[in-house]
Protein backbone atom coordinates (compact mmCIF):
# COMPACT_ATOMS: atom_id res chain seq x y z
CA UNK A 1 0.00 0.00 0.00
CA UNK A 2 1.27 3.43 -0.85
CA UNK A 3 -0.20 6.69 0.30
CA UNK A 4 -1.11 8.61 3.41
CA UNK A 5 -2.21 5.47 5.26
CA UNK A 6 0.73 3.34 4.18
CA UNK A 7 1.06 0.34 6.41
CA UNK A 8 -2.36 0.74 8.01
CA UNK A 9 -5.01 -1.71 6.91
CA UNK A 10 -8.44 -2.47 8.29
CA UNK A 11 -10.63 -5.51 7.83
CA UNK A 12 -13.91 -5.07 5.96
CA UNK A 13 -16.73 -7.45 5.20
CA UNK A 14 -17.94 -7.77 1.63
CA UNK A 15 -20.31 -10.31 0.09
CA UNK A 16 -18.67 -12.86 -2.22
CA UNK A 17 -19.77 -16.02 -3.99
CA UNK A 18 -19.46 -19.17 -1.84
CA UNK A 19 -16.58 -20.51 -3.95
CA UNK A 20 -14.51 -17.44 -3.11
CA UNK A 21 -14.42 -18.24 0.59
CA UNK A 22 -11.99 -21.12 0.10
CA UNK A 23 -9.61 -18.93 -1.88
CA UNK A 24 -9.87 -16.10 0.63
CA UNK A 25 -9.02 -18.46 3.49
CA UNK A 26 -5.37 -18.03 2.45
CA UNK A 27 -3.95 -14.83 4.01
CA UNK A 28 -1.83 -14.16 0.91
CA UNK A 29 -4.92 -14.15 -1.28
CA UNK A 30 -6.75 -11.84 1.15
CA UNK A 31 -3.79 -9.42 1.11
CA UNK A 32 -3.66 -9.50 -2.70
CA UNK A 33 -7.40 -8.83 -2.92
CA UNK A 34 -7.04 -5.98 -0.44
CA UNK A 35 -4.39 -4.38 -2.65
CA UNK A 36 -6.60 -4.86 -5.69
CA UNK A 37 -9.60 -3.25 -3.98
CA UNK A 38 -7.45 -0.31 -2.91
CA UNK A 39 -6.21 0.18 -6.48
CA UNK A 40 -9.75 0.07 -7.85
CA UNK A 41 -10.97 2.58 -5.30
CA UNK A 42 -7.98 4.86 -5.82
CA UNK A 43 -7.30 4.72 -9.55
CA UNK A 44 -4.18 6.30 -10.98
CA UNK A 45 -4.35 9.02 -13.51
CA UNK A 46 -2.76 8.50 -16.89
CA UNK A 47 -1.84 5.29 -18.65
CA UNK A 48 -1.07 2.04 -16.87
CA UNK A 49 2.61 1.10 -16.54
CA UNK A 50 2.19 -1.42 -19.38
CA UNK A 51 0.53 1.12 -21.67
CA UNK A 52 3.27 3.64 -20.86
CA UNK A 53 6.00 1.08 -21.61
CA UNK A 54 4.39 0.29 -24.97
CA UNK A 55 4.09 4.00 -25.79
CA UNK A 56 7.77 4.52 -24.87
CA UNK A 57 8.85 1.61 -27.08
CA UNK A 58 6.78 2.91 -29.98
CA UNK A 59 8.36 6.35 -29.56
CA UNK A 60 11.83 4.80 -29.65
CA UNK A 61 10.91 2.79 -32.76
CA UNK A 62 9.55 5.90 -34.47
CA UNK A 63 12.78 7.73 -33.63
CA UNK A 64 14.68 5.09 -35.63
CA UNK A 65 12.47 5.70 -38.66
CA UNK A 66 9.85 2.99 -38.27
CA UNK A 67 6.26 3.90 -39.01
CA UNK A 68 3.21 2.91 -36.97
CA UNK A 69 2.40 0.43 -39.76
CA UNK A 70 5.85 -1.17 -39.34
CA UNK A 71 5.47 -1.28 -35.58
CA UNK A 72 1.96 -2.77 -35.66
CA UNK A 73 2.98 -5.36 -38.26
CA UNK A 74 5.49 -6.96 -35.90
CA UNK A 75 3.04 -8.39 -33.35
CA UNK A 76 0.70 -9.41 -36.18
CA UNK A 77 3.54 -11.36 -37.83
CA UNK A 78 4.48 -12.92 -34.48
CA UNK A 79 0.92 -14.12 -33.87
CA UNK A 80 0.60 -15.45 -37.43
CA UNK A 81 3.83 -17.41 -36.99
CA UNK A 82 2.60 -18.86 -33.70
CA UNK A 83 -0.68 -19.92 -35.31
CA UNK A 84 1.23 -21.66 -38.13
CA UNK A 85 3.44 -23.55 -35.68
CA UNK A 86 0.49 -24.68 -33.59
CA UNK A 87 0.24 -25.13 -29.82
CA UNK A 88 3.26 -27.46 -29.50
CA UNK A 89 5.60 -25.08 -31.40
Amino acid sequence: MVGANEGSMVDVTIPVEPEATAVLADPRNREAMGRLVCRVLRPRTGPSPLAQAIADLKAEARATGLTDTDIDAEPAAYHAERRERGPAG
